[in-house]
């Protein structure tokens, strides 16, 4: 065999071990040899594969394999001697198929990826396990966005890691739908683009959608922006502002408990929040809120909740929740929500005033 196939050889071995074994399609010598001819229209023998193995494992691929003891008669004195064998080889991958769905299963519900990206990105993930994993998510497609896509988006996240790293401000447009049904930055009250300046600190997931959350200057609280929004992003000569200046991220940014507190990512005021519910709604409110929440006052249909929140996001969470939920406290987000409740049976014509009700 020419020395240049030769050396070719160890990368099809390799390739084969990737594309058609794990733990339940394991390969004998034998098999390989096959797959070389068949696949590779290469002719090698058995002895070049253990060796070429070897070497792999030297190298630091994880290839699994069982040793098997086998009688055969010795080939000077025809007396059985016993020989040892390996089979059985795969090779040990650092992603499950299990793990490999569950990242398919991510990509096909995040509403920001525009659909040609998500199969790309899913034929890339195929790609981490073998020809049986393929054929079995064949079948798998997301179907194409109804919602306009903001094409900048993967620039965007590319920007603000570098923001991020290097503690530095970004400035953007921020659009919004016209009727049109397409991106319209939002304007300042002179009519032109608004430039918005912010010092960026995270970047989380939420509700299949990428979210900033900073600090917008002039201003001194936590402010969230939805990544998809976000166009023709800068970074900034300037420093961001230090996070612990912030209202709100004085301590930092402890993700899980912010999700909690601004599960609709509204910017404002956080603050401790009672309300009576329906005992029937209790799993939604568990995935909203989390499990750091509080319960008191139970009856057979009812308890009472203790959540510290967002209050804009949840004026707009309890009129959602509205035949099963009673906000008892702060009395601020009592009228609130009250006056969000008569303006929207109000837009149905229904007088409060004229029922008695």
């Amino acid at each position: 065999m020419p020395e240049p196939v030769k050396k070719l050889m160890i990368l099809n071995i390799l390739d084969i071990l990737r594309r058609y074994s794990d733990e339940n399609h394991t390969l004998s010598q034998k098999d390989i040899v096959d797959i070389l001819q068949d696949k590779y229209y290469m002719t090698v023998e058995r002895k070049s594969i253990r060796r070429n193995l070897l070497n792999l494992m030297e190298y630091g691929y994880k290839i699994e394999y069982k040793e098997y003891v086998r009688t055969v008669p010795n080939r000077i004195t025809g007396e059985p001697e016993e020989s040892y064998v390996w089979s059985d080889f795969y090779l040990e991958r650092d992603f499950t198929d299990s793990e490999l769905s569950l990242l398919i299963d991510s990509i096909m519900f995040f509403k920001n990826i525009p659909y040609t990206q998500k199969k790309d990105l899913i034929k890339k993930i195929e790609g981490l396990s073998n020809e049986y994993f393929r054929s079995r998510v064949k079948h798998i497609l997301t179907t194409p966005e109804s919602n306009p896509i903001n094409k900048q988006l993967f620039y965007t996240i590319e920007i603000l890691d570098e923001a991020i790293g290097h503690s530095r401000k970004v400035k953007f447009l921020y659009n919004e739908f016209g009727l049109d049904k397409k991106f319209h930055p939002k304007k300042t009250p002179d009519g032109k683009d608004k430039v918005y300046t912010v010092s960026p600190y995270q970047i989380a997931a939420l509700n299949g959608r990428y979210y900033l959350i900073g600090n917008t200057d002039p201003h001194d609280n936590v402010s969230h922006y939805r990544l998809d929004r976000i166009t023709d992003m800068k970074i900034s000569d300037e420093p961001s502002r230090e996070i612990k200046t912030v209202y709100g991220l004085e301590h930092g940014i402890n993700l899980p408990k912010h999700v909690a507190e601004h599960f609709y990512m509204f910017s404002g005021e956080s603050d401790t929040v009672r309300f009576r519910m329906k005992k029937h709604i209790l799993n939604d409110v568990i995935d909203w809120f989390g499990t750091d929440i509080n319960f008191s006052d139970e009856t057979d249909d009812e308890v009472t909740a203790r959540v510290k929140v967002n209050l804009q996001a949840m004026c707009l969470w309890a009129v959602q929740y509205g035949p099963y939920v009673k906000v008892l406290s702060p009395q601020p987000l009592v009228d609130e929500v009250e006056r969000n409740l008569l303006q929207a049976v109000g837009n149905y014509g229904y007088n409060c005033e004229k029922t008695g009700k």
